[in-house]
């Protein structure tokens, strides 16, 4: 069974305050009367609409100015998720909402419900990604996640340098000339005169 009410707190996907709903009976009677945050429909409770409606126009600019500061300063951050990958930088698992969320408060003190991260899809690949935000009705936003991969690069070592082929060297290298030692030339004689001796030293 089924009875109308009218809200007097905001909740999440029932209604904001002054907003007449159906509930059920037992909810409305066990829950939403005994916690304040609800009235049953009557004449004297919906004089009390004007003051419900104005006080949600002013919950609602003052989450629309926190939103709208918040989505600016996420716009400037660059959330951190380290994962693990192959060697080939394929992934295991994937990265969600929850955890992207879990490192807004871990690294930034953020609080952000993970139902305002909105993924098509669960990110599966290494390297950043933007994200859309959708803070409020009228205020949407965007994210940058990297995501990295906590295995350590593989070290490739160089290639030793190629040694040059000896007879390619051989081949390409000129021989430096080598200049002979100067022979010291003989004396020449006359044809058919012979060379003179040399003279003896007298003794006296």
């Amino acid at each position: 069974m089924k009875t109308e009410v009218i809200l007097t707190h905001n909740i999440v996907g029932l209604g904001g305050e002054s907003d007449q709903v159906k509930v059920a009976a037992g909810y409305a009677r066990n829950y939403l009367f005994p916690q304040g945050l609800a009235i049953p429909v009557t004449q004297g409770n919906k004089r009390r609409l004007e003051a419900l409606r104005t006080r949600r126009a002013e919950r609602e600019a003052h989450e629309f100015n926190t939103m709208t500061e918040l989505a600016k300063g996420l716009a400037k951050l660059v959330c951190v998720i380290k994962v693990k990958a192959g060697e080939d930088g394929k992934m295991f698992g994937a990265v969600t909402a929850g955890m992207i969320a879990d490192e807004l408060k871990h690294q930034f003190d953020v609080s952000l419900d993970k139902k305002k991260i909105h993924l098509e899809h669960p990110i599966k690949t290494l390297g950043e990604h933007e994200i859309d935000l959708h803070l409020q009705a009228e205020v949407k936003g965007t994210l940058k996640v990297r995501v990295e991969s906590t295995t350590p690069a593989p070290v490739v070592e160089a290639a030793p340098a190629d040694k040059p082929d000896a007879r390619t060297e051989k081949r390409g290298r000129r021989p430096e000339k080598v200049e002979a030692a100067p022979v010291a030339e003989k004396p020449r004689t006359a044809k058919g005169e012979k060379a003179a001796k040399p003279a003896k030293a007298k003794v006296s």
